[in-house]
């Protein structure tokens, strides 16, 4: 893909985030304030975490251990931000690493052909499209036969409905008793809520489809995953594509110092709490032996 269309396929996904940002701005304080900020991040943040270190790092790729109690905290918290069911979720998450960039690939911008139209396809499709496409149904008793035998998780993903419904009670609730107001119930709603989805929706989908066309390859996996620090930021570490890629049961994304990764701060505070356990990370034999050459 040339670079030009890198750019262009960067510019598609940034507008709709610069696009929150303008509304904030424009509508600070008529329809938007201290309050309305607190729990956009505050929400931004828990749900957000909760995919990350949850849905990701501890239901997909088992890269650490953590109790009963904490594993259905996370899981609730990962349902709140309305991306489905954990099962549905870590099955198609798994089977893009088992087939990344290649045919059956749930959500790879790469198998769509060559030319500028079907490249832009590809980088749909990779971003939201394959969520309503019709294509060929992960098979759960192949991709998360242990989760199915997991009775915390299989619980959550049958209340997923409940959790998810909570996700946008709890900022109306808040916004309501902070501001003692029914118009401050109605901005916990839309920006603690509806607007908060939004963003976690499309920072998570940017990994799927950002952080397969543009960024850096620190190390060879046989795919197109790359390293993209915006979303490295934006979406907790999980933008350190490409080393994750490289070393998929790893609880550090951001394998080194300057990469900044949150849900692996999370994971490590957890573990200091006496939260967590066996926290999974290469040996620096293995980050080398996989290093791309310079």
């Amino acid at each position: 893909m040339s670079r030009t269309m890198r750019l262009i396929n960067l510019v598609i996904i940034l507008i709709p985030f610069l696009s929150v940002g303008a509304a904030i701005y424009m509508l600070w304080p008529f329809g938007f304030g201290w309050a309305s900020l607190g729990l956009l991040l505050g929400m931004y943040m828990l749900t957000g975490l909760g995919v990350t270190v949850g849905y990701h790092r501890l239901f997909t790729h088992k890269s650490f251990e953590t109790g009963p109690i904490m594993t259905a905290l996370i899981g609730i918290a990962g349902s709140m931000a309305v991306e489905g069911p954990i099962i549905g979720w870590v099955a198609d998450h798994r089977r893009h690493h088992q087939h990344s960039d290649a045919e059956h690939d749930p959500h790879s911008p790469h198998t769509h052909g060559a030319g500028v139209w079907n490249i832009l396809r590809g980088a749909w499709h990779a971003h939201m499209g394959w969520l309503v496409a019709r294509g060929t149904k992960t098979d759960f008793q192949r991709y998360v036969p242990d989760l199915l035998k997991d009775r915390v998780v299989v619980w959550l993903s049958k209340t997923f409905p409940i959790w998810a419904a909570l996700g946008l009670l709890i900022p109306t609730v808040l916004g309501g008793v902070i501001t003692m107001s029914w118009t401050g119930a109605l901005l916990g709603l839309v920006w603690g809520g509806l607007v908060r989805i939004f963003l976690v929706h499309h920072i998570t989908w940017s990994v799927n489809s950002m952080c397969h066309i543009w960024g850096t390859k620190a190390y060879d996996c046989g795919d197109e995953s790359r390293n993209n620090a915006i979303c490295g930021v934006l979406a907790f570490g999980e933008g350190w594509h490409n080393n994750h890629h490289a070393f998929p049961t790893s609880a550090r994304h951001g394998l080194s110092w300057w990469q900044i990764d949150m849900s692996y701060w999370v994971i490590v505070a957890m573990e200091k709490l006496g939260l967590a356990k066996r926290i999974k990370v290469p040996s620096p034999e293995r980050l080398a032996s996989k290093r791309r050459a310079a």
